[in-house]
């Protein structure tokens, strides 16, 4: 499954930065709790829009005004995600690269930042989209790629 050659894993976890990460006490699960916060806050601005999309919350408000709100937060904790998640990475990307969970994860991770960069929030501020059909399929798939992106997350600390 690795689209990348083992070398670059090897070589990423020898650099200097990752030693220094392995070596810390707590250089590690400080950046593993705030790259939980982050989740949080991704989760929430994800979430917000998506039960809005379903009908499910906050329906007094129109989803491109509420997707418009969300986007910052969104935004700013995906940049944490990665910032977080590359410093997590690289002090154990040999053990990642032998693990099935970390490429269900980055490869979910792509479709689902593609999906909401380029389908959803496109039609969730075009201000023409109510609660539809249309509107839940959106809202659906959104919720199950980033399901699929935290339960492969979360299983990488379970396998080997």
């Amino acid at each position: 499954m690795p689209i990348f050659p083992l070398w670059i894993f090897e070589w990423i976890e020898a650099t200097a930065f990752a030693q220094f990460v392995r070596d810390s006490t707590w250089i590690f699960p400080v950046t593993e709790a705030v790259h939980l916060l982050g989740l949080c806050a991704m989760g929430g601005a994800l979430l917000i829009v998506d039960l809005r999309l379903l009908g499910v919350g906050l329906v007094r408000q129109s989803i491109t005004e509420l997707a418009r709100e969300a986007h910052r937060w969104l935004v700013a904790s995906v940049a944490l995600q990665l910032m977080t998640g590359s410093v997590l990475f690289a002090s154990e990307a040999v053990k990642c690269y032998h693990n099935p969970s970390f490429w269900v994860k980055m490869s979910a991770l792509v479709v689902a930042l593609t999906f909401t960069f380029a389908v959803r929030r496109p039609m969730a501020g075009s201000g023409t989209l109510e609660t539809s059909w249309r509107s839940r399929l959106l809202a659906a798939t959104s919720l199950g790629l980033w399901f699929t992106v935290a339960a492969a997350g979360r299983w990488i600390g379970f396998s080997s």
